[in-house]
């Protein structure tokens, strides 16, 4: 999705993206990360998303980056949180004690908003944009994080009928997209079936869950995986 596309569905509450609970693989995996108190969590296209809160509330740091001020308010304002806001570059900071979000395009955030950051949590960030710019996301990720950096990352895949279930197996995509910037670790899959909101009469779409562990490597280690 554009970022123009992206905003007018904001606009519009157009945003049945937007999960109503907190992700319950978060909450089985995240403990698996052995982060330190205290820890700085970034948050990739973060929206509202109650995921977010749940970090709070394990003592997590936050620093998010989201396109739609919209967004960014409504998180805000959902926290009763009341932030500050300052231009950075091409992006605006909202930012309280715990959390920083910067408000404007994911491409225009730089690694010095990130030095200090411990983790990722991605909930299939990637797959908001288009199948051209997945590599981009991806390679710019590696490049504000810090080496070694841990980034859980959910995904949901819809294969199609007929397929063979895969769920065990890393995605031939997040292979291709990943594997020459980071380790990947798949540490659960399950398949299952989904239904979305005001079309509870359709047909179930099949789907596949799957939670993956990856680190970003050094630049030694690119170099010789390249050569």
């Amino acid at each position: 999705m554009s970022c123009k596309l992206w905003k007018q569905a904001w606009a519009a509450d157009q945003i049945d993206f937007h999960q109503m609970q907190v992700n319950p693989l978060l909450q089985t995996y995240w403990p698996s990360l052995a982060l330190p108190a205290d820890a700085k969590v970034f948050v990739p296209l973060c929206g509202k998303s109650l995921d977010m809160a749940w970090l709070l509330s394990q003592h997590c740091r936050l620093v998010g980056v989201e396109i739609s001020p919209i967004a960014v308010a409504a998180f805000f304002a959902a926290k009763h949180l009341v932030p500050q806001s300052s231009r950075q570059g091409k992006l605006t900071r909202w930012h309280t004690d715990q959390v920083d979000i910067f408000c404007g395009d994911y491409f225009d955030l730089g690694s010095a908003e990130l030095a200090d950051v411990t983790a990722v949590y991605d909930h299939a960030a990637m797959q908001a944009f288009g199948p051209k710019l997945r590599q981009r996301y991806v390679s710019h990720l590696a490049n504000l994080l810090p080496p070694a950096c841990p980034v859980l990352l959910l995904s949901t895949g819809y294969p199609e009928a007929g397929d063979a279930e895969n769920s065990f197996v890393i995605d031939e995509e997040i292979l291709a997209l990943y594997q020459t910037r980071f380790s990947i670790e798949l540490l659960h899959g399950e398949a299952g079936f989904e239904t979305h909101a005001g079309h509870e009469q359709a047909e179930a779409q099949r789907t596949e869950e799957k939670v993956y562990l990856l680190r970003t490597k050094g630049r030694k280690q690119v170099s010789e995986q390249i050569a």
